[in-house]
């Protein structure tokens, strides 16, 4: 398995069939709220410099993507926070260690990046919470959502 940062412009044909199949996976209110990613809106972030792709490959098969955002935080403007976007590892993968792999090669070069503080999101409906305790994390928040929309 190769761990490794990429780059949208070379990594997004790799990552559009895995996209879909997370949401299949992990998509809430999925009749409501389709799928359409805002691609342009991920190349302004990676032009900026703040956002990172990770990834796992088996040869040239990718089988999974953690992409974080990194800010400054507006409480602590001395440190840098990267929070993910989307983390996924396709089934087949989720055995073994090419998740736990693939986090601490992230957290290892974001920490060369300057980063303080990784965060990661998990759903509750599909939990990882014990490889996050593994891997050192604290649950330090709970987020409650509710569809208001039409």
């Amino acid at each position: 398995m190769k761990y490794q940062q990429e780059f949208l412009p070379t990594v997004e044909n790799d990552i559009r069939p895995l996209i879909q199949k997370h949401w299949e996976d992990i998509a809430l209110n999925k009749d409501k709220i389709k799928l359409n990613p805002d691609w342009d809106a991920y190349y302004v972030l990676e032009q900026a410099g703040v956002l990172k792709i990770f990834t796992a490959r088996e040869g040239d098969l990718l089988v999974g993507y953690f992409v974080v955002v990194i800010q400054h935080n507006m409480h602590y403007k001395d440190h840098l926070f990267a929070s993910n976007d989307i983390i996924f590892l396709h089934p087949d993968y989720r055995k073994g260690r090419t998740g736990i792999k693939l986090i601490q090669f992230a957290e290892k070069c974001l920490k060369e990046d300057g980063v303080s503080v990784l965060t990661i999101n998990t759903k509750v409906h599909k939990p990882f919470d014990k490889l996050m305790e593994f891997l050192g994390f604290g649950l330090i928040e709970r987020v409650y959502s509710k569809y208001i929309g039409k």
